[in-house]
């Protein structure tokens, strides 16, 4: 077994701003309950996504959003778009059924923190289930200017998709950003956003949320950066960094994704720097129950 593939005990410090911060039962519990971070925990434990988010405020060059599709299984994918009180019924209806059930999260379809339906579920899912972990997915754009809001809602998980940090790089990803009712290209879109991401993945460590980063492998774009993420982001005390292959759609439809060799070796390489996530399924952004094991259409 490699370095990637070991599941290794939980750290029990974050360094921020060179000061070592211990970790408290509660964020160990975030780790050990959630299948996403821990691979213990995808055998054990499932999570629920509530597809409550449609808006987004920025467009990656890989992503196709699509609705109402049951037989394809990737984010961006839902079968239907659900309000906050929606959400809240499916979240008892599952329950009352799936007794493994440890995480609510919002991974889309869109950008959860550009759709207000988010944060009302999520006093919805507070208020009525305060036991569950609640978890959140987001591009980064608006993580510094809504991270109290996060906190105040006790949202103990957040996985940021950072691609580059090199706007230069940045700029072939996506084609637009949209931020504070102006729409930015190229090189300024992309600095943009990377300088929120950064800020907002600072804050959030300082608020212990646990962070996961994502990172699609994008062959051609920005392999070659990878590395270069993790070293940046592992010196930013995220905990985990879960590298994505590219599924070649939308203005990166001619790129060959990355094969699973190339991927584990990625994997490899980066571990010295942060630790790897080795089971992710590229989930739905309505996906209920155990990674790879998924009970959704029981729930249409």
């Amino acid at each position: 077994m490699n370095s990637a593939e070991k599941e290794e005990a939980p750290l029990l410090v974050t360094k921020v701003e060179g000061k070592e911060i211990p970790w408290d039962p509660t964020q160990l519990r975030r780790v050990q309950e959630h299948p996403c971070f821990s691979k213990n925990a995808a055998h054990l434990f499932g999570r629920m996504h509530l597809a409550v988010a449609p808006k987004c405020n920025i467009q990656c060059n890989y992503c196709l959003r699509k609705y109402d599709c049951v037989n394809e299984s990737r984010p961006g994918v839902t079968s239907k778009v659900l309000t906050p009180q929606e959400a809240l019924e499916r979240v008892k209806e599952v329950l009352e059924q799936v007794h493994y059930i440890k995480v609510v999260a919002v991974a889309g379809p869109g950008e959860p923190l550009y759709n207000e339906e988010t944060f009302e579920t999520f006093r919805l899912v507070k208020e009525e289930f305060p036991h569950l972990i609640r978890c959140l997915s987001t591009n980064g754009l608006l993580l510094p200017d809504r991270i109290d809001e996060l906190e105040e809602l006790g949202i103990g998980n957040v996985t940021v998709t950072l691609n580059a940090i090199d706007p230069d790089i940045g700029k072939n990803i996506y084609s637009f950003v949209n931020y504070q009712g102006k729409r930015y290209r190229g090189r300024e879109a992309a600095e943009i956003l990377l300088r929120n991401q950064l800020k907002g993945i600072e804050e959030a460590v300082k608020r212990k949320i646990v962070v996961k980063v994502n990172t699609v492998f994008i062959p051609t774009v920005n392999d070659k950066h990878i590395i270069e993420i993790a070293k940046k982001v592992g010196g930013m005390g995220v905990y985990l960094q879960n590298i994505m292959p590219l599924i070649p759609q939308y203005k990166f439809a001619h790129i060959t994704p990355p094969t699973p060799h190339e991927k584990k070796e990625m994997q490899e390489k980066c571990s010295k720097y942060v630790k790897q996530m080795t089971h992710c399924r590229q989930c739905r952004a309505d996906a209920i129950g155990r990674l790879g094991k998924d009970i959704q259409h029981c729930y249409l």
